[in-house]
């Protein structure tokens, strides 16, 4: 008797599907994060100024600042929520560098958010911003230079 027959070739046939998609998937997701780390001409990957951007501006965050961008990665799914506000704390450390901040303004911080978000997001800070009766037009410049 032939042990592959039946339900069980199938089964098999099932399984081997499954992986090779799951883990492409996952190959894909830690090809990303590989592309990340690689050094730049400057010597430092993107991950590394993310980091330098954070620590150099860490002592310019106020407590309201700080709310606010919790109140804001809020809809982010916990498994990501410290990425994404590791990735946008260390944009809106770079704008405020730039800029020579002495600390962290909400305009610089939703100039920050917006830089660093995908487009589907600005639907959700717009929202946000409206709650909160801030004005957007300073900012729709942001939003269209903002990534895909």
């Amino acid at each position: 008797m032939n042990v592959l027959e039946g339900w069980f070739l199938w089964f098999i046939l099932f399984w081997i599907v499954f992986m090779i998609v799951f883990m492409g998937i996952g190959g894909f997701f830690m090809f990303r994060k590989f592309l990340k780390k690689l050094p730049k001409e400057d010597g430092k990957s993107d991950m590394d100024w993310e980091v330098h951007y954070v620590e150099k501006t860490r002592h310019l965050w106020a407590d309201e600042q700080k709310a606010f961008l919790e109140e804001l990665v809020s809809p982010v799914p916990e498994l990501f929520r410290d990425v994404a506000r590791h990735k946008i704390a260390g944009k809106i450390g770079e704008i405020a560098l730039k800029e020579k901040a002495s600390s962290i303004t909400m305009d610089i911080l939703i100039k920050g958010y917006i830089l660093a978000t995908p487009k589907r997001d600005h639907k959700f800070l717009k929202k946000k911003l409206a709650e909160e009766k801030i004005d957007i037009t300073p900012y729709e410049q942001y939003f269209l230079m903002s990534s895909q």
